[in-house]
């Protein structure tokens, strides 16, 4: 009777050892997936984006844009809870970097009319620390212009669309919804004399 004999790996696979891959070969392997990821984002395939963002974070975690543009990525795709941790890591790397911070409240809002009372309070404290950093930050007044209508507090949605409107004069959409509360308080003597 023989001894049984231990597994053994085939000699080829025994003495393969992949080759380190140098670090400027990573870096650039990183840019490469950040910026596939951001083209395929502004062709509205957050799918497909987060597939190569997430890869590049995977391999540089103190990558800034491959975080801010996965989170960017999930709260595209409603994964609002995923894209908390990414943006709150990019808020400790880059403190001063007002996109993190928007993305971040969006994060934390999720969907408008699903977001309780405390994550609204937590959105908008998050995109105050956006205005504070840069007053003029893209979308920032519109989306606190938003919550605001959503709350039911017209002063205020008032103060950041006509705010939303000095950072973009084009903004079709804070023109609108002025012109949408402009018009409900014109109604709304006229319901006050229907009710009594």
């Amino acid at each position: 009777m023989s001894k049984p004999r231990k597994p053994q790996l085939p000699k080829t696979l025994a003495l393969f050892s992949p080759a380190p891959e140098t670090a400027s070969a990573r870096a650039e392997h990183v840019r490469r997936l950040v910026s596939e990821g951001a083209q395929l984002l502004a062709v509205k395939r957050p799918g497909e984006a987060v597939v190569r963002l997430a890869e590049a974070w995977e391999l540089d975690p103190q990558n800034v844009a491959a975080a801010i543009n996965l989170g960017g990525a999930y709260v595209l795709q409603g994964k609002y809870a995923r894209a908390v941790p990414v943006l709150e890591a990019a808020t400790r790397l880059e403190p001063d970097n007002e996109m993190t911070w928007s993305n971040l409240a969006a994060a934390y809002l999720g969907r408008l009319p699903l977001a309780t009372r405390e994550r609204q309070d937590q959105a908008i404290a998050t995109y105050e620390r956006a205005l504070a950093i840069d007053p003029h930050a893209p979308h920032v007044h519109y989306n606190l212009g938003l919550i605001y209508i959503e709350r039911n507090d017209p002063q205020r949605a008032t103060t950041h669309f006509h705010a939303a409107l000095e950072t973009d004069p084009t903004d079709r959409d804070a023109q609108r919804w002025l012109e949408e509360i402009r018009r409900r308080g014109e109604r709304a003597p006229s319901d006050i004399d229907q009710d009594a």
